[in-house]
């Protein structure tokens, strides 16, 4: 039995934590001010926006805290330590954005049968003004490591904030020029319909990972078929693949071998194509010998499909024979 590892991760975890705090910092500010004018505008374009932008505090907050957690070392029963607390700061994000898009619809819809009286200048100058805190917050976090889903989280709050102030603006232009009221409620909704769809993505990717599948772009059938193509490899059962947390994969599975091979060069070689093709550097194999000439016997209750070489395949007794 043997481990293959690899440790590199991108951007330190300071460096993020850095990144991060200065986009909290910017948002937090921005939201006060933009809460006080939204009101005073009656605009329910500049109140999305600052929920949305509560949101985005509230995800960078989660993600500090997140990245501090799973720093922390592996102890007791937390064998992996603390890293899916990314995900689970991630879910939340998700959550978050899908609850507030809804809530959004129902008032954009609202209004739109009953449009209030909109301040169009205030409207316009604060989405403007919006724009460039926003792109200053989405700069600063897209020079973190992005390949976390919970930095990507933040980003995701902080990128969809940004379409929304354009909106915004854009809706003070029309109110401004035209006193086309509606126009506060229709960027209302495009703001809602970015959560939305950002919200779906965050929740679906992170529920992956805590339901163990495969990480995007690995196959563990095709896996299974490749791993039975490596030369003295009779089958291949027990096969696992999934994500620890965002960009950290693992594998593991029980593979028998010709007897009279050797199993840890077998075991190495695998390693080397789980590392190579499929960036799989956390590996876990159990590498036996083969029983007789049917390797099913050596497990008999394997989890998933099993994976036989050609040559087992044929080799291997008939289920329906009567001497079987």
């Amino acid at each position: 039995m043997g481990e293959g590892h690899g440790h590199g991760h991108g951007v330190s975890s300071e460096a993020d934590r850095k990144l991060l705090s200065g986009a909290l910092a910017l948002i937090v500010g921005f939201m006060a001010a933009e809460i006080i004018v939204g009101i005073a505008a009656g605009s329910l374009a500049l109140i999305t926006d600052a929920a949305h932008m509560l949101t985005d505090a509230i995800a960078i907050l989660l993600a500090l805290i997140a990245i501090r957690l799973a720093a922390r070392p592996p102890a007791g029963g937390y064998t992996y330590g603390f890293k899916r607390v990314e995900i689970l700061s991630a879910q939340a994000n998700g959550i978050t954005l899908l609850l507030l898009a809804a809530y959004f619809v129902f008032e954009a819809i609202n209004r739109m049968i009953h449009p209030p009286d909109v301040k169009g200048g205030l409207v316009l100058i604060t989405g403007l003004v919006g724009i460039v805190v926003n792109l200053l917050a989405t700069w600063l976090i897209s020079k973190a490591n992005r390949s976390s889903l919970n930095v990507e989280g933040a980003f995701q709050h902080i990128l969809n904030d940004l379409f929304a102030f354009i909106a915004t603006a854009i809706a003070g232009l029309v109110i401004l020029l035209t006193g086309f009221a509606r126009a506060d409620a229709i960027a209302a909704l495009v703001v809602a319909a970015l959560m939305l769809k950002a919200g779906i993505s965050l929740v679906r990717d992170s529920g992956r990972i805590f339901l163990e599948a495969a990480p995007t772009g690995i196959d563990p059938q095709a896996l299974g078929a490749e791993l039975c193509a490596v030369e003295g490899v009779v089958e291949v059962h027990d096969l696992h693949v999934w994500e620890i947390t965002s960009g950290e994969s693992a594998a593991s599975a029980h593979i028998l071998v010709a007897e009279g091979l050797d199993c840890h060069q077998i075991r190495i070689k695998i390693e080397a194509l789980l590392a190579d093709r499929h960036q799989l550097t956390h590996s876990t194999l159990q590498v036996d010998h083969a029983t007789g000439d049917d390797p099913a016997a050596h497990c008999s209750d394997a989890h998933g499909t099993v994976h036989r070489s050609i040559t087992a395949a044929a080799r291997a007794p008939d289920p329906a024979s009567p001497n079987h």
